[in-house]
């Protein structure tokens, strides 16, 4: 039997199991049939991005971010790079920090952008400023293997 893993639909929130490797990148969520993995991040509210933080099997990268921060303007081309390579292995998600300032606080942002990635349900590493999408694949992938 193959061997599955928890994946969060960044569309409906709903919890999907899914075949390890390339067969998850065509994956579609069983609830709402949007495909699990598009290679590029969605902008998730607070909820949802909890979601994938907490019931999630692999490792989450948010970007922290708002419409009026011009590095984070720049960044996100690179960060919709860098998912485009990274997934299924690696999740990527958009969190709007000015709609989702509650949570933004509860995640101590101080600075945008800002990348934070979590493994297992809790935060393993963060970096703030804006990179090249080969730095952040960089930087994510070596977070993300601890």
């Amino acid at each position: 039997m193959a061997q599955t893993q928890h994946v969060v639909c960044s569309a409906c929130g709903a919890t999907n199991r899914v075949p390890v490797g390339a067969a998850a990148r065509d994956g579609k969520c069983g609830k709402c049939g949007v495909a699990l993995f598009s290679g590029v991040p969605a902008d998730v509210p607070a909820a949802i991005l909890e979601k994938h933080i907490g019931k999630s099997d692999i490792p989450v990268l948010v970007d922290v971010w708002a419409p009026w921060c011009g590095p984070c303007q720049v960044m996100g081309p690179q960060f919709a790079a860098a998912a485009k390579m990274a997934e299924p292995g690696l999740r990527f998600v958009k969190l709007n920090s000015d709609d989702n300032q509650e949570l933004a606080g509860r995640l101590g942002i101080r600075g945008i952008p800002t990348m934070i990635l979590f493994r297992g349900g809790k935060e393993v590493a963060r970096v703030s400023g804006a990179m090249p999408s080969g730095q952040i694949l960089k930087w994510a992938e070596e977070q993300a293997r601890g």
